[in-house]
C-alpha cells in the first residue's frame, strides 16, 4: 500500500481545508434542491444508488469512473461534497483503504458511521478473504480484517444486499419518499435476479474441467463461490505486489496443468504480467473483465448491471 497521513491528520488536514475555502467568501450558500443528496466512495455504488434513488436523489462518486477505489487520496471536493450529503454510502470490507480514509472523511465531514444515513453497501454478507478458498466456518480462525475481499459486488445476489442497504439509506434520509424507492429498489431487484439466473446458466453448463477462471487478481471470488468457479490469479489484491517472477511462474504452472482454455484480463490493471502468462503457456486472454470499477459512459460497462452481463458473457464465451 501507498504511504498516507495518519487518521487523525487526514481529517484535521481535510477539516482545515474546509475552513480555509469557506472564509475565502462571502458570498451565501446556494440553496440546495429538494433532491436527497448522496456521496458514494466509488462508481459502482453511485451507479446503484442512482438507479434506486431516481429523481429523488444526485448522486455523486468522490473516486472517478474507471478509477481504482483501493487506495484513494480524498480532495478538497469531496469534503465539501460530504459535509453537504445526506446520505453517504461506502463498500466496506476493506475497500476504502489507505489509512481508512472513509471513516476520516466522515467524521471531519459531519457524519457518524453509526448512522442510518452512512450506508455500509457489504452489511450483512458473509465476507470472504483473500487467502481463503470460502468464507470461515464457525469457530475458524478468521484472518485480519485487510485480508478481506472487498469485491463481494461482482456476485448479483450480493448486489441485491448491496441494493436494499442502499434503499434502507435513502427511505432513512427521505422517508416521504419510502414507497418511491421501495418501489425502484423492487424493479432493480427483478433485474437482479435475471442476471443471478443468466449467471447459473452459464456457469451450469461449462464442463468441470473448464470452470477455472483466471485473472490477474482475486476479484471474482463470490461469484466463483456461489456458482460452482475455481479462481486463478497473479495477485490477491491490487494494493500488493503485481506480477513478480514468482507470481508469474506460479500461474503458468497452473494454466499448463489446469488445461485452462482462456485467461481474462481486467479492465484497470496493467496486461504486460498476464501477456506473459499467456505467450507462455500458448493460452490466449479472451477477453477484458470489469471488477473495480465501471467504464466509462461508451463502454461494455457503463452501468453495474451492465457489468455483470458483460462479465459473465465474456466469461462464457472464453471458457464454454
Amino acid at each position: 500500500m501507498r504511504a498516507g497521513r495518519t487518521g487523525a491528520g487526514l481529517a484535521a488536514a481535510l477539516i482545515a481545508t474546509a475552513v480555509t475555502l469557506a472564509g475565502c467568501t462571502s458570498a451565501p450558500a446556494p440553496d440546495r434542491d429538494t433532491q436527497v443528496q448522496v456521496v458514494a466512495t466509488f462508481s459502482v455504488l453511485a451507479d446503484i444508488a442512482t438507479e434506486i434513488g431516481g429523481d429523488r436523489a444526485r448522486v455523486h462518486s468522490m473516486v472517478p469512473r474507471t478509477a481504482d477505489p483501493h487506495e484513494y487520496t480524498p480532495r478538497p471536493t469531496d469534503m465539501s461534497r460530504a459535509a453537504d450529503a445526506d446520505v453517504l454510502v461506502w463498500n466496506g470490507l476493506n475497500m476504502e483503504t489507505g489509512n481508512d480514509w472513509f471513516a476520516d472523511l466522515a467524521a471531519a465531514s459531519g457524519h457518524d458511521l453509526d448512522d442510518p444515513t452512512v450506508v455500509e453497501a457489504a452489511a450483512g454478507i458473509t465476507p470472504m478473504y483473500l487467502d481463503l478458498a470460502e468464507a470461515p466456518a464457525p469457530g475458524d480462525p478468521v484472518p485480519d480484517a485487510d485480508r478481506l475481499n472487498p469485491h463481494a459486488f461482482l456476485d448479483p445476489v450480493v448486489g441485491m444486499a448491496y441494493a436494499r442497504n442502499i434503499c434502507d439509506g435513502l427511505i432513512a434520509a427521505d422517508p416521504a419518499g419510502a414507497d418511491y424507492y421501495r418501489a425502484r429498489t423492487a424493479d432493480y431487484l427483478d433485474r437482479l435476479t435475471v442476471i443471478d439466473a443468466q449467471y447459473q446458466a452459464v456457469i451450469g453448463a461449462l464442463p468441470p474441467d473448464r470452470r477455472l477462471l483466471v485473472t490477474s487478481e482475486n476479484a471474482f471470488q463470490y461469484p466463483a463461490a456461489r456458482y460452482g468457479l475455481e479462481t486463478g490469479y497473479l495477485w490477491a489484491i491490487d494494493t500488493e505486489g503485481q506480477g513478480s517472477p514468482s507470481q508469474v511462474m506460479a500461474l503458468i504452472d497452473l494454466v499448463r496443468t489446469s488445461g485452462v482454455p482462456a485467461l481474462f484480463i481486467e479492465s484497470n490493471v496493467a496486461p504486460r504480467p498476464l501477456r506473459t502468462v499467456s505467450d507462455d503457456t500458448g493460452v490466449p486472454i479472451a477477453g477484458t473483465v470489469y471488477s473495480d470499477a465501471l467504464g466509462d459512459d461508451d463502454s461494455p460497462a457503463a452501468t453495474y448491471l451492465d457489468l455483470l452481463e458483460h462479465n459473465i458473457v465474456t466469461i462464457g464465451d472464453g471458457l464454454g
